[in-house]
């Protein structure tokens, strides 16, 4: 079989789609050799790797809500929007445990999208034990939106969200040498990013301009991407899915019934591509 690559796209609570996706392709035990997340695509896609169908959407509507995991309580308190002692400690190994062993034992190469303060550019880091605290780092640093997280430190470097410097690494696992690829994406068809000025971007990020500059032209960056998705896509070179119609979820969403219709969504559109997806990877 050829090898297979997985990229999923983050957009916070959005990527509850993905979560949906990806529990489906669990179901009918469709494999790949790769998965590139970016942001809530690596927080989520992990649980593939872990074999824990439905924890990702179980977790969020339990504790969505709770001012410990994500939010303005945990921003003003901790610097983070993402509670890092409860979502990346409390919640993993005590409320709803991941399964740290089966992911370790796991065969697919588990990629988590950063992005470099000093460069600005994306980097790939390749996720292997989840109970080291470095790789867990990767997963935290992959999802830290900019202006509402503290910068992660992994070696050397400090790092922020992957999606500032490649929101969806379709051309990367490409260029990896993945001959079939599965791009799964959280936005709809007609979805094209809107450039934003961002002046406080310049202000914050100051002492690291080229992360600044990725910062407020991100909007090219990613409609760029998703000419080359049409492209490739066109070609029978990668196949996507994405939602079919708008689901209106807050990337900090709390509310569960929102969050079960975005999943649903995510399980209903991979349902109705399977043949599709099935014949692409034959």
């Amino acid at each position: 079989m050829k090898k297979t690559a997985l990229v999923l796209e983050g957009g916070g609570l959005r990527g509850i789609y993905s979560a949906g996706v990806l529990d489906v392709l669990m179901e009918e035990n469709i494999k790949v050799d790769c998965i590139i997340g970016v942001s809530a695509g690596a927080l989520f896609g992990v649980n593939y790797c872990s074999k824990q169908k439905g924890r990702a959407l179980r977790y969020n509507q339990k504790y969505g809500a709770d001012k410990r995991y994500m939010g303005f309580h945990s921003l003003i308190t901790t610097g983070n929007i993402m509670n890092k002692e409860f979502c990346f400690d409390t919640l993993v190994n005590e409320l709803d445990p991941f399964d740290y062993d089966t992911f370790k034992n796991s065969k697919v190469d588990f990629y988590a999208v950063v992005t470099n303060l000093k460069t600005g550019k994306a980097e790939y880091k390749l996720v292997k034990d989840m109970r080291k605290e470095e790789d867990m780092e990767k997963l935290r640093a992959s999802g830290s939106m900019p202006c509402l997280s503290k910068p992660v430190k992994i070696g050397n470097d400090l790092y922020l969200d992957g999606a500032i410097g490649d929101s969806i690494p379709v051309l990367k696992a490409i260029e990896m040498g993945y001959e079939k690829v599965i791009v799964v994406t959280t936005r709809v068809d007609s979805y094209r990013m809107k450039h934003k000025r961002r002046p406080y971007a310049k202000v914050m990020y100051r002492k690291y301009p080229k992360f600044a500059e990725a910062f407020i032209n991100r909007d090219k960056m990613y409609n760029n991407t998703l000419m080359e998705m049409n492209r490739l896509e066109d070609e029978g070179r990668i196949l996507v899915i994405k939602p079919t119609r708008l689901v209106k979820i807050s990337r900090v969403e709390k509310d569960p019934n929102i969050m079960q219709e975005q999943y649903d969504l995510g399980v209903s559109d991979t349902k109705s591509r399977l043949k599709d997806i099935k014949k692409y990877l034959k």
